[in-house]
C-alpha cells in the first residue's frame, strides 16, 4: 500500500476518500502529487524519500493511482533500476490511501518541477499522446539539485540510486 498525498486543485478533480493514517509499504516512501493544465492534462507526482518525479497522463483522473505503478516502472527502467526492485515496488502498490498534502518542502519541490517542466515541455515540443516525452522530461527532471538532498545525494536520481544500492525496503 502506498499514500497519495495530493494538492487541493488534484484532490477536487479526483475526488477521493481522505484518510489520515501514515504508513507506507513501499521502499520510495509517500507520494506527493499535483495537476498540471497543459494540453492534455498531466499529473506530476514526486517520491518524499527521493524526490524522484514522474509525469502522466491525468486523464482519465479517477484511475490515476491504478495507472501510476506502471508508469513508475517505466521510469525506475528508465533510470537503470534493478527488476527485482521495480517488481517489488509496483507489488507493494496494490492498494492506495489518500491524504492531503503534509510536507511542505515536498510541495516546495512540486512547485518547483512544474516551472521546469514548463521548460521542458517546451524544448520536448510535447504533443497529446506522447508519453514518452513525458519519460524524458521526467527523467531531466530527476536530474535537478534539490535542497533537501544537499546533504546527501544532491538530486533525486542520484538518491534513488543510493536507495537501490542500499537495498532499503520498507
Amino acid at each position: 500500500m502506498f499514500h497519495l498525498h495530493c494538492t487541493k486543485k488534484l484532490l477536487d478533480r479526483i475526488k477521493p476518500e481522505i484518510d489520515a493514517s501514515v504508513s507506507s509499504d513501499t521502499a520510495l516512501g509517500h507520494w506527493y502529487a499535483t495537476v498540471l493544465f497543459w494540453k492534455p492534462q498531466v499529473a506530476l507526482l514526486v517520491s518524499e524519500r527521493t524526490l524522484l518525479p514522474v509525469l502522466m497522463p491525468l486523464a482519465p483522473a479517477a484511475t490515476l493511482a491504478r495507472r501510476f505503478p506502471a508508469q513508475l516502472a517505466l521510469i525506475l527502467k528508465e533510470h537503470g533500476a534493478p527488476s527485482e526492485f521495480i517488481a517489488q515496488e509496483v507489488w507493494r502498490m496494490d492498494k492506495v490511501q489518500y491524504a492531503k498534502t503534509a510536507n511542505r518542502s515536498v510541495v516546495g519541490i512540486l512547485n518547483e518541477f512544474v516551472r521546469q517542466a514548463e521548460f521542458w515541455l517546451a524544448a520536448y515540443a510535447y504533443e497529446k499522446g506522447d508519453d514518452d516525452d513525458l519519460l524524458a522530461i521526467s527523467a531531466k527532471l530527476a536530474e535537478t539539485p534539490c535542497s533537501p538532498l544537499y546533504k546527501g545525494p544532491i538530486s533525486p536520481d542520484r538518491a534513488l540510486h543510493e536507495l537501490v544500492r542500499a537495498g532499503v525496503q520498507a
